[in-house]
């Protein structure tokens, strides 16, 4: 009698396995719907949403009926629109007077676990996809392919392999050189071939993109600058092997010898630009890349260092001054057309707070649409991924985030996002 039982449960899954599963169809009523940021808002518009991705947007608010639907989902009082993506975070870091101690006492495993649990929370906050610019490389790629294969969920993430030169930006700094040499590994190099190795090696490990640094860094623990680091020909190497293998870069740089540097040998965007000037400007308008301005960090390293009690001196320094100059060099580079893709840095400021970059973007001048863009469009268009996030449009991913108050009103309304759907999951309501 058990064998026949087992040959029939056998029988019946052949049959399942053949058949194929029903599409599951949500419809969300928008009251007030930004299907592509850059464009007027409609008004009492029907998203349909199947199977993780967007059929169609309608006018009126359609039945369930007429589409089948297995839910509705009301958002007739709220402002809709896609998913926010910020192109620079660091999923697995906070900056606290904890820092040291963490390095020390967390494991590989309990890192990658508080990197989840940030993760968790960027994506409450409505951001539903992230370029992790630099975290523990291995912890961050498993958590990203865990949420691409739909194991956990998550923010989709874009993570980085990291390539600096000794003593830089990305290398170890403010420990005993015991620590240092135990925690340097080969992502630092030195000379162009050196560079081109550390790229090959990143990519062949699992980087989406590489991340480099030209200049240096407010967080170096060293009185090093925040001028060009890099040499010229390191950082074509590192362009060239990138791009040969398809993937971007992505350049940390402060000074503008850095930025120009940096934009000469062709990254794809560069990470802060705080002292970007007119001839970084020009470079920035000839070659196309993207400006990622994280002014939350530059506000947020500047309250610290006036605190005391967190960043060393040589961080504090550096600090002030780079507080000083964000947020007014930003200004002319936007109004000058320099195009921007919406970053904030996010470990140096908490987690969570991301929408606060959209303030300071808007006390610096820039419009409320703009910013939508920032964080839709163009930085769907840094990744490369156009044809499936950005704007709410047929056959993209049903990301799509929204608030009680219109952010076209007051931008402050981003740091209140009510509504979170990734890939057609409701993940707040």
């Amino acid at each position: 009698m058990q064998i026949k039982a087992s040959k029939l449960v056998l029988a019946l899954g052949a049959v399942f396995a053949m058949t194929p599963a029903l599409a599951s169809t949500q419809l969300i009523h928008a009251g007030e719907l930004l299907a592509i940021p850059g464009k007027k808002p409609l008004k009492e518009q029907t998203v349909v949403v199947v199977d993780g991705r967007i059929r169609e947007v309608v006018d009126g608010y359609q039945s369930a009926s007429e589409y089948d639907a297995d839910s509705v989902i009301d958002l007739k009082d709220s402002f809709v629109m896609p998913g926010l993506m910020d192109m620079h975070v660091h999923l697995q870091g906070e900056l606290s007077p904890d820092n040291d101690s963490r390095s020390l006492r967390w494991s590989g495993e309990l890192v990658q676990m508080y990197g989840y649990h940030n993760a968790m929370t960027t994506l409450m906050a409505g951001f539903t996809t992230v370029r992790d610019a630099g975290s523990m490389n291995q912890q961050t790629y498993a958590v990203r392919d865990a949420i691409n294969k739909g194991w956990i969920d998550g923010p989709r993430i874009i993570a980085a392999g990291g390539v600096g030169i000794t003593g830089g930006h990305n290398d170890v700094s403010g420990t005993k050189h015991e620590f240092m040499e135990l925690m340097t590994d080969e992502s630092v190099c030195d000379g162009p071939y050196d560079c081109r190795r550390a790229t090959r090696n990143g990519i062949k490990y699992g980087a989406d993109f590489i991340k480099i640094t030209s200049t240096g860094g407010v967080l170096t623990d060293r009185a090093t600058g925040t001028g060009k680091q890099m040499e010229d020909d390191e950082l074509v190497e590192v362009v060239r092997a990138a791009h040969s293998m398809g993937r971007k870069v992505a350049s940390h740089a402060h000074q503008e010898d850095g930025i120009i540097a940096a934009l000469k040998a062709g990254v794809d965007s560069i990470e802060h630009g705080t002292y970007a000037g007119p001839a970084a400007i020009k470079e920035f308008k000839r070659t196309g890349a993207y400006l990622v301005p994280t002014l939350l960090a530059g506000a947020t390293v500047g309250e610290m260092a006036k605190m005391g009690g967190i960043l060393t001196p040589a961080q504090a320094a550096k600090a002030i001054e780079v507080s000083a100059a964000m947020q007014g060099n930003f200004e002319k580079a936007h109004k000058a057309g320099v195009k921007v893709a919406y970053g904030t840095d996010t470990a140096v400021s908490k987690h969570g707070l991301n929408a606060r970059e959209a303030e300071l973007m808007n006390n610096a001048g820039m419009s409320e649409m703009d910013i939508l863009v920032s964080a839709t469009v163009n930085a769907a268009d840094l990744i490369d991924m156009s044809d499936s996030l950005g704007t709410i449009e047929a056959g993209k991913h049903a990301d799509i985030i929204a608030t009680q108050i219109s952010p076209l009103d007051d931008i402050k309304a981003l740091q209140n996002v009510g509504f979170v759907m990734k890939s057609g999951k409701v993940m707040k309501e």
